[in-house]
């Protein structure tokens, strides 16, 4: 029997899952319009060379390849000859493709917002799969630290709105990174092994980054001194981390100036979710600047991230073009909010429907079709989502119907009751009916 279950780390989506999905996606969209970023879309497939060599060691093995086709497929070839194009591994590298090739169309100072699915070949666990939607925002062309505030306070913004309560962006620096690693005499060569091992702290703990740095052949001494600096920052509020910092790293001058810019983001934005963390090293090899990751407790990894990406876009040109970046991890928001009953809180409060309809029309004569759907017309240009119940079956079926798919009202009609333009209402979550005006009805169900 053909097995019917999607591919591994990939999900089908029932009428629910989308409606909730897209109410989380259209809070992060009206955030994102408000800061005034614009929508871009690209193509799911990049070319294979636009992805690679851009995402550090361990992102280049999870980018999914796709086969040359017909008479360009050689069996024979190598692994790299065999593959040509890719599908997009995350929405920042077509981003910086997009602004390189499209350069004279767009402005010097280019804010988008992108929501689209990615695809990774990463192993399937909670709230991470092989296709999940990103929703990204990044701000194009400036250095100022005043985009490192804004993307910092929209993401506050949006996780506010969806109801998070005790989320934490924390919020640290590549160069302080990098002034941290010399302070303990890691040297040059092997200090992105050590970054790649510090951004696995949050997931294997001290004992594992020390093996980490064991089997990448690095001073334990040099992990242990960076360890117990991260243990002392954990009770220190911003300023006070800030200061621990400028003493550990010393005089390294841009080390200091990640400081500073750290102090700039700290002072421009006012929100009480920002927390500096100097364990916070983000594996992905572009970023050049302040990194931010979004945490809730009850969930392993981070539901948001991002940071400075100045050198990326570079890549595709000959231009050096600074810019920043936010992103949104849709599917853990979304896991996250499901345990947590959100949703269901949404529910009651009126802000999330999940029902198919607000009323159906059902009869049990076929000779007042054109009756049924002239009602539902009128219900819908009044604003309500209205389902017609296709049969003239018996009573017991379009009820149960509406029972299973959740809808709150039935408008039964009856010739004898349409003579004197009137139908019966039924309420399906108390069961009570009664017998009013087809003019009435609407205002009956919004009531």
């Amino acid at each position: 029997m053909t097995n019917t279950n999607p591919a591994r780390g990939m999900r089908d989506f029932l009428p629910s899952d989308i409606r909730k999905r897209e109410y989380v996606i259209g809070i992060i969209k009206e955030v994102y319009e408000s800061y005034g970023f614009e929508p871009l879309e690209t193509p799911a497939v990049e070319n294979i060379e636009t992805l690679t060599g851009k995402y550090g060691e361990e992102g280049n093995q999870l980018i999914y390849k796709i086969l040359k086709r017909g008479e360009k497929l050689d069996a024979n070839a190598g692994e790299k000859d065999l593959a040509d194009l890719a599908l997009r591994y995350d929405l920042t590298v077509p981003l910086a493709r997009v602004v390189t090739n499209h350069r004279n169309d767009l402005p010097r100072f280019f804010k988008r917002y992108q929501i689209q699915p990615v695809w990774r070949a990463d192993r399937p666990a909670r709230g991470r799969f092989r296709e999940f939607y990103q929703c990204d925002v990044d701000a194009i062309g400036s250095s100022s630290m005043i985009v490192e505030a804004e993307l910092c306070a929209a993401g506050n913004e949006i996780l506010s709105g969806l109801g998070f309560d005790d989320f934490v962006i924390r919020i640290n620096h590549r160069e302080i990174l990098y002034a941290m690693l010399d302070a303990v005499e890691i040297n040059e060569e092997k200090q992105t092994d050590a970054l790649v091992a510090l951004d696995k702290l949050d997931k294997i703990g001290s004992e594992g980054v020390l093996k980490e740095f064991e089997t990448r052949g690095i001073d334990k001494n040099a992990a242990n001194k960076l360890l117990g600096l991260f243990d002392e920052l954990k009770t220190s509020d911003n300023l006070h981390a800030l200061e621990s910092l400028s003493k550990f790293i010393g005089n390294h001058e841009k080390g200091k100036q990640g400081v500073n810019q750290i102090l700039q983001i700290l002072q421009l934005v006012n929100v009480n979710s920002l927390k500096i963390d100097a364990s916070l090293a983000r594996g992905l090899s572009y970023y050049t600047g302040a990194i931010f990751e979004a945490n809730v407790p009850d969930l392993a990894g981070s539901i948001a991230s991002g940071g400075r990406y100045d050198g990326l876009i570079g890549m595709f040109g000959k231009e050096q073009i600074p810019a920043c970046g936010f992103s949104l991890g849709l599917e853990r928001i979304l896991v996250v909010m499901e345990e947590r009953g959100m949703f269901q809180k949404l529910v009651e409060e009126g802000k999330l429907k999940l029902d198919s309809a607000d009323v159906m029309i059902a009869s049990f004569d076929e000779s007042l079709v054109d009756e049924c759907l002239k009602i539902a017309g009128d219900l819908r240009k009044s604003g309500l989502r209205t389902l017609v119940y296709p049969e003239a079956d018996q009573k017991i079926k379009p009820l149960k119907y509406a029972e299973q798919i959740n809808v709150p009202f039935v408008c039964l009609v009856k010739a004898t009751e349409l003579a004197e333009n009137k139908l019966t209402l039924k309420n399906m979550r108390t069961g009570e009916q009664e017998t009013v005006g087809t003019d009435e009805v609407a205002g009956k169900i919004k009531k």
